[in-house]
């Protein structure tokens, strides 16, 4: 029986606040995870990886789970 392949979760991560004021270990998540600029939203596949980065700037962005099509 073969088994049935899952459509990979993503994430839509959107800068809402600057990185100013914070750490430096804080501005290098917000780069690594791709965002520049405030109000700038980049997709990302849902891995531990991710939600680790999220949960440490999680107060300078938003983040909106969604289902792959």
């Amino acid at each position: 029986m073969a088994k049935k392949t899952q459509t990979p979760k993503t994430v839509r991560i959107t800068l809402v606040r600057s990185a100013i004021g914070y750490s430096v270990k804080h501005k290098e998540t917000v780069r690594a995870l791709g965002l520049h600029r405030i109000s700038q939203t980049v997709e990302q596949l849902d891995t531990p990886v991710l939600r680790g980065m999220l949960r440490k700037v999680n107060h300078l962005v938003k983040i909106e789970e969604q289902e792959s099509k």
